[in-house]
């Protein structure tokens, strides 16, 4: 199991923790939500819990629930940054069979 960042996806994450001032990392799961069935919930790690399970990638430390960690393992996270207007994560997810046609929601 393993969920993954690209470097420049952890150097932004480490631009935001550092400006926020705390956080242990980011958190990353799933929701159920949209037309196609689950969305993507991102997140700063403040805390870990009881079901979350940890990876460390790129010097960045990756939570994920438990129960979200079926839909997102063998993911990994880039960032693109287009222009100021344009830019944001980028979830490569091997698990997808189906998304919807405005990308914001997908199904397993």
């Amino acid at each position: 199991m393993t969920v993954q960042l690209t470097e420049i996806a952890a150097e932004h994450v480490n631009k935001m923790l550092k400006q926020r001032g705390k956080g242990l990392g980011l958190r990353l799961g799933t929701k159920k939500s949209g037309c196609t069935g689950f969305s993507y919930v991102v997140d700063y790690a403040d805390e870990i819990r009881s079901d979350d399970v940890i990876f460390e990638t790129q010097g960045i430390t990756v939570v994920v629930d438990n129960q979200s960690l079926a839909h997102i393992d063998g993911m990994t996270v880039d960032y693109q940054k287009n222009n100021v207007l344009n830019q944001g994560f980028d979830f490569i997810n091997p698990n997808i069979q189906e998304m919807c046609g405005c990308g914001e929601s997908f199904s397993i």
